[in-house]
């Protein structure tokens, strides 16, 4: 497997900051995926939003995955919690597969850790967050 660096742009990181801190503010459901958030940032190498290739999954990006255990392809957008709808493919940064695809280029794999054990998937194509598109301030 290909080794990964995740990227982060300085305004994602303000962002990602802010979330983690109400988080550890209030006690939810979602302290480990906001811990795990934040490890993760603390391994980033944080980059100008104008020089973040565009090949770097970032909030909002179009993501298409290929789910190497189930071999199929799958779309989704990274969002914040408040934006998130499956059912839309909108996939929050706190959920396990959205924190994984966080600052990951095109061509990476990815593993991470579900319930029934390790997932992997690979990094297929990231596109910019489409026109129009909007989430909650």
């Amino acid at each position: 497997m290909r080794k990964t660096i995740t990227v982060v742009t300085h305004s994602d990181l303000a962002r990602l900051r802010g979330l983690i801190d109400a988080g550890k503010r209030v006690i939810t459901r979602d302290r480990a995926h906001v811990e795990s958030l934040e490890e993760k940032l603390t391994r980033s190498e944080i980059v100008p939003d104008h020089q973040m290739p565009p090949s770097v999954v970032r909030m909002n990006s179009q993501v298409r995955i290929q789910d190497l255990d189930a071999a199929r392809r799958l779309d989704y957008t990274l969002v914040f919690p408040q934006d998130a709808d499956i059912a839309e493919h909108l996939i929050s940064v706190l959920a396990p597969l959205g924190t994984a695809m966080l600052g990951q280029s095109a061509g990476d794999e990815i593993e991470w850790n579900v319930p029934g054990g390790v997932r992997r998937i690979k990094v297929e194509d990231v596109r910019p967050k489409p026109q129009g598109f909007r989430t909650a301030a």
